[in-house]
């Protein structure tokens, strides 16, 4: 079965040999969706072969605007998804190997007989380690943060809204899966920050489809410097701050105002740091997990700030 490996990349000369590096051999084209870069990253994807498509756009650098993008360009049966920052493990990449070969078999054989009834997998979550500073952070709700890269390409689609949505699984009558959006563990990075649980129900309401789970990590390399987490930092908590105002834009009272100030200078930041630096041993990473866990705490400060900010262009 053909897989196709699609990458949004907006100025990813310095990580865009990552997923090239780690997949490359393993799939049949590789789709870089690239909205404008100013730097080589379309100049170094090319030079990786024939396998490798740039396609220039003026598209908003919207991530997952470029997500779909590459996957309607993509001519694979099966996807394979991956920011310009992440790369296969060796035993994941070994892990897609098999799988494929085994989802070919089973195709071999529904088609030999078309009676056969059974589930139909189309979608896997893969769990995903994330680096920090120094090292790959495992405690503190961060690890495993499961997130679906692998997925046959007529049952994905992104509705295009937010900054980190998982791809939604819909059947042939456009339902979607129960799990579209869900995180199947505590996962701080389901907007960067915040932890989700998964239900473990994978089927659609019609129950022809399933979606399944690797046990093999994809390799993060987001944030190997401070400089780089603070801007990341800076532009989720102005996303959340946005949606914060969408959500309440006249507060009815002034009580409700004072609540909404006490509930994220206080509330939420120190409910987050116990949470994920004591409950989910984020203690146990070392001086990187403090600062994880503090600064992941603190974003409610400037979420609130930029509300703040926002309303006050109204008066």
């Amino acid at each position: 079965m053909k897989l196709s490996l699609c990458i949004p990349a907006y100025n990813e000369e310095k990580n865009i040999h990552y997923p090239l590096d780690s997949a490359y051999d393993l799939v049949d084209e590789v789709i870089i969706v690239n909205p404008g870069s100013t730097d080589r990253t379309a100049e170094i994807a090319k030079l990786y072969g024939s396998k490798a498509k740039v396609f220039n756009t003026d598209n908003p650098r919207n991530f997952l605007i470029n997500k779909q993008r590459a996957i309607e360009r993509a001519s694979g049966e099966w996807i394979l998804q991956l920011d310009a920052d992440e790369a296969l493990s060796e035993d994941l990449k070994m892990e897609i190997s098999n799988l494929l070969q085994v989802q070919s078999s089973k195709f071999k054989i529904q088609n030999y007989n078309s009676k056969l009834k059974s589930l139909e997998t189309v979608a896997y979550w893969i769990p995903r380690k994330n680096f920090f500073l120094t090292r790959f952070l495992m405690k503190g709700g961060v690890y495993p943060d499961y997130v679906l890269r692998l997925y046959k390409k007529e049952n994905a689609r992104f509705d295009l809204r937010g900054i980190h949505e998982n791809v939604k699984i819909i059947n042939s009558n456009n339902q979607i899966s129960r799990n579209k959006q869900i995180s199947k563990s505590n996962n701080q990075n389901s907007n960067k920050f915040g932890n989700s649980n998964l239900n473990n129900k994978n089927c659609l309401d019609s129950c022809d489809l399933e979606i399944g789970y690797l046990k093999n990590p994809i390799l993060h390399y987001a944030d190997p410097n401070f400089s780089r987490y603070l801007l990341r930092w800076d532009r989720y908590t102005t996303f959340d701050a946005e949606e914060l105002y969408k959500k309440i834009q006249n507060p009815k009272s002034k009580i409700q105002k004072f609540s909404l100030f006490v509930d994220y200078f206080f509330v939420k930041p120190i409910v987050w740091f116990l949470k994920t630096y004591f409950r989910h041993l984020g203690f146990l990473d070392g001086f990187p997990g403090f600062v994880f866990s503090l600064f992941s705490s603190i974003r409610f400060w400037a979420i609130y700030i930029k509300y703040w900010q926002r309303k006050q262009k109204e008066l």
